[in-house]
């Protein structure tokens, strides 16, 4: 019972002020208003660069299988594997150079045929002009291809109703243990 109160207690303090984020304030009541001050928005272009960091081996993995079809072990592309990610997304591809974000979802293997992945991410941005923003991910990404491109279909905070595309290209990938670094550039229109 402590555990849950300790939890209500702390929800409450850090939900009871609207936070804003580089001008955009959250809440019913402000998302009310930014609605109704939509038709005289000016529609933005901005444009991202950054490394996801797909950990999937060692003490610290960020992305954990979470399920797998009775065939999946037989399938030469991993056809119905799922797992769950929360990879860092850095300024540059060493592990080590800043994080600017997170990545936090999901892919599945989706394909019989080639190795193509069901990509369903947030984009977490936590830090510069962006930090506290997201993008939202839904796509097609056939990993074995040089450039992969997958839609933007949303957003929250600055990137409210974006829709862009987001390219893919794997920096480094280790075959033994699965670990890749993949860069990003995406493209989004915003209000």
């Amino acid at each position: 019972m402590a555990k849950v109160g300790i939890f209500a207690l702390l929800f409450t303090l850090l939900t009871a002020a609207s936070p804003a984020v580089h001008g955009v304030t959250f809440g019913p009541e402000a998302v009310d208003q930014w609605f109704e001050m939509l038709p005289q928005a000016k529609e933005k272009m901005s444009k991202l660069h950054f490394y996801f960091h797909d950990i999937v081996t060692g003490k610290n993995p960020t992305a954990l299988q979470i399920a797998q079809a009775n065939i999946t072990n037989k399938s030469n592309t991993s056809f119905g594997l799922l797992a769950m990610v929360d990879d860092p997304l850095t300024e540059s591809p060493e592990p080590n150079s800043r994080i600017v974000g997170r990545a936090q979802g999901m892919y599945g293997s989706a394909s019989f045929n080639e190795f193509g992945l069901l990509m369903t991410l947030n984009f977490v941005f936590t830090e510069g002009k962006y930090n506290g923003s997201t993008l939202s991910v839904l796509g097609r990404n056939p990993i074995l291809n040089e450039y992969r491109e997958m839609p933007i279909v949303g957003g929250s905070g600055v990137f409210r109703l974006a829709r862009g595309i987001a390219t893919a290209k794997t920096y480094w990938f280790n075959v033994t243990s699965g670990n890749a670094i993949v860069e990003y550039h995406v493209v989004v229109l915003h209000y």
